[in-house]
This record gives C-alpha cells, sequence and structure tokens, in this order.
C-alpha cells in the first residue's frame, strides 16, 4: 500500500527539482557569472521566451521597443 505513495512522491520531487533547474538555467534574472555577463536581463531579445508558458503571446512576431545599452 506504500508502493503507490512512495511512486508519488518521488515524481512530485523529481518535476520539482527538474523546474527549479530550468529556472536556474534558463531564467534572466539568474546571474552565475557575474564577471562577463553581470546584467543578463539586459541582451535578451524582444523574440526571446523566457516564460513557462505563454497563452496568448507569439514571441516570433514581438519587435523590440526599448533602447540598447
Amino acid at each position: 500500500q506504500l508502493v503507490p505513495l512512495i511512486g508519488f512522491i518521488s515524481v512530485g520531487l523529481g518535476s520539482a527539482v527538474l523546474y527549479l533547474l530550468r529556472l536556474a538555467l534558463y531564467s534572466p534574472d539568474v546571474s552565475w557569472d557575474r564577471k562577463n555577463n553581470p546584467e543578463p536581463w539586459n541582451k535578451l531579445s524582444p523574440t526571446d521566451q523566457y516564460k513557462f508558458l505563454a497563452v496568448s503571446t507569439d514571441y516570433k512576431n514581438l519587435k523590440k521597443d526599448r533602447p540598447s545599452f
């Protein structure tokens, strides 16, 4: 009777770990290399998708609406 419980807990923990790894590696808010890239959010183009799920946004058709620094 504990086998399904252990299975569900392991699937939940595994998916939580994978989601945290995705956030750590692909999120523009995280800076692992502060010497070469101190502000990674400034190097994103408007067509980069950094949200996990965007329901109504088509990132391919976005245009740049901010200045380049």
